[in-house]
């Protein structure tokens, strides 16, 4: 047995059951050796992206895992490995080493000096006997705290060697470890959020990675407090229940802004509070409780009056073991009047949008399609996930997201591309599920060829293009070039591409062919075939923001 035979008895016992790679590496072999499926992408960040769609619904048990080849195979992956490194993602990337002569020796890329901004760890496999130790560090880190990739570079000058005789036997597999904050910060907290005249509870993606969404819920109804759920925390808490606001990228429910500027106490947790251009901020002037696994996070972008550093799903549930204790078992859960309200600003708001999400006009309207999509799927059993761009802002506010993990947000980096690695991840964690991403005619561009992987690898997944024919909103951002030159229009017929790799294809032209389209890709998932609907759009500029809503009258 050499190194990398150990490492991947390692990954074996780490639960590791598949391994997204490219192009080449003497760990496909080995993983292979062992019973863990590797599969090869068209290109290293596509890997990468759905090594992520994995380990968001796997709840990083286990990380997410990804090989390259060094030199060329670890340049190209920067994209994938910082795109995780933004979403907090678990994942751990095994690429190949120039080896111990010449890892550090410019102009060899390193992979432990270049990924050190955009990694948890990053470690170098440059002893043979420390290779279990590298490997057991890599998967402990990426899940602890907030999570994040790992980067392991193995030397192939040193893997290649006979590894220490019983390591495999003796390796012991990672495991996560939880804490809850202290007694008396909860007990304060609690108290503020009852005393509160208009509480609002902003929710991320640790809930869903803690495992929390019951308690979530179970704590809003006890409090009769709304919740907020982030673009990567969406599906953390039904778009259906009666204290859902909505979830906020830069677009959001109107229901969103009008609490989240009304509010005079927020409850924050699961989430590292960043401030960024795809997601609101928090206003001034509230008491801002902060929960999250990451004591940094906190007083990092926003001034914090009471913080709780802990997992989420044992800070709810003691929570709601203090406000049973303020309130009794039921709690308030006889006052709708919370509720009731949401339902009016609810009905306001999509009364607002009615023209749009039931235009019949042709090209077809964006907002139409997510209409139709609501209206067509099994809620409670599909994953859907959004691109970036005008795809991921308007269907954010609108899709109504009913299970934890049925939606897989995110936005922060904003890579094109990204949802369809993303949701073949997602299926290879859950087959059972339909799962379907949602993305624009320019953002095929850059990953429609895993297309194809999706269809030798027998995954079967739905992409929905929304084609336009241009960049959406350019024409406002780069008038000049776009009027001269037409700088930001594309062509092409990309059901036609998906339909010379092997999948279903569909176009579609007019409304009523959208609700027959989806059912048609339904079938042919539930038959193990590949889909794709083509849908012919209008550029559409028009989102949903109230950001009058944000300042308090």
């Amino acid at each position: 047995m050499n190194g990398y035979d150990l490492i991947a008895h390692c990954l074996k016992a780490e639960g590791v059951t598949w391994m997204p790679c490219f192009p080449a590496n003497p760990l496909i072999e080995a993983a292979a050796r062992v019973g863990i499926r590797p599969l090869v992408f068209r290109q290293e960040r596509g890997g990468i992206n759905a090594a992520d769609g994995y380990a968001r619904q796997t709840r990083g048990a286990p990380p997410g895992v990804f090989a390259s080849q060094s030199g060329p195979g670890v340049e190209n992956s920067f994209g994938g490995i910082a795109q995780a490194w933004g979403e907090a993602v678990p994942l751990v990337f095994l690429p190949g080493g120039a080896g111990l002569s010449g890892y550090d020796v410019s102009p060899n890329f390193s992979a432990t000096k270049n990924y050190a901004s955009v990694t948890k760890l990053a470690l170098s496999i440059d002893r043979i006997d420390r290779t279990a130790t590298q490997i057991r560090r890599a998967f402990h880190t990426a899940r602890q705290g907030r999570p994040g990739p790992v980067v392991v570079e193995m030397h192939g000058d040193v893997l290649g060697r006979q590894a220490p005789e019983g390591a495999a036997e003796q390796y012991k597999p990672s495991t996560a470890m939880r804490s809850v904050p202290f007694g008396g910060d909860i007990k304060d907290a609690v108290a503020a959020l009852l005393k509160a005249k208009r509480p609002v509870i902003w929710a991320g993606q640790g809930i869903l990675y803690a495992d929390a969404c019951a308690e979530l819920r179970a704590f809003a109804e006890l409090t009769q407090i709304p919740v907020i759920t982030t673009m990567q925390g969406k599906s953390a808490f039904p778009d259906d229940h009666p204290l859902a606001l909505g979830s906020a990228n830069r677009t959001a429910p109107k229901a969103v802004f009008k609490w989240l500027g009304a509010a005079d106490t927020v409850l924050a947790i699961g989430s590292g509070l960043t401030r960024t251009g795809f997601g609101l901020p928090i206003p001034g002037g509230k008491f801002l409780i902060h929960s999250t696994v990451s004591a940094e996070d906190i007083n990092k972008d926003y001034a914090v009056d009471l913080g709780l550093v802990g997992d989420a799903k044992l800070t709810l549930e003691a929570m709601i073991d203090e406000a049973k204790a303020e309130l009794g078992e039921d709690g308030r859960a006889e006052d709708s009047r919370t509720a009731s309200e949401i339902a009016a600003t609810k009905a306001e708001w999509l009364a607002e949008w009615a023209p749009l999400l039931n235009s019949d006009e042709t090209p077809i309207n964006p907002y139409r399609v997510i209409r139709e999509i609501n209206a067509h799927i099994d809620h409670a059993n599909t994953v859907l996930t959004h691109d970036a761009g005008n795809p991921r802002d308007q269907i954010m506010p609108f899709y109504q997201a009913h299970e934890p993990h049925g939606y897989i947000g995110w936005g922060k980096t904003t890579h094109l591309g990204y949802g369809i690695p993303l949701v073949i991840g997602a299926k290879m964690a859950d087959p059972s599920k339909f799962c379907m991403n949602f993305m624009g005619d320019l953002a095929f561009g850059h990953t429609g060829l895993e297309i194809e992987t999706a269809v030798r690898a027998e995954i079967p997944i739905t992409t929905i293009v929304i084609n336009n024919l241009t960049m959406g909103g350019y024409d406002e951002k780069m008038p000049v070039a776009m009027a001269k030159y037409g700088v930001g229009n594309q062509s092409g017929d990309y059901a036609g591409v998906a339909a010379a790799l092997g999948a279903k294809s569909i176009h579609v032209e007019e409304v009523a062919g959208i609700g027959p389209a989806l059912e048609d890709a339904k079938r042919a998932n539930a038959e193990g075939q590949v889909a794709m609907i083509e849908i012919r759009t209008r550029q559409e500029t028009r989102f949903s923001t109230y950001p009058d809503l944000l300042v308090p009258a």
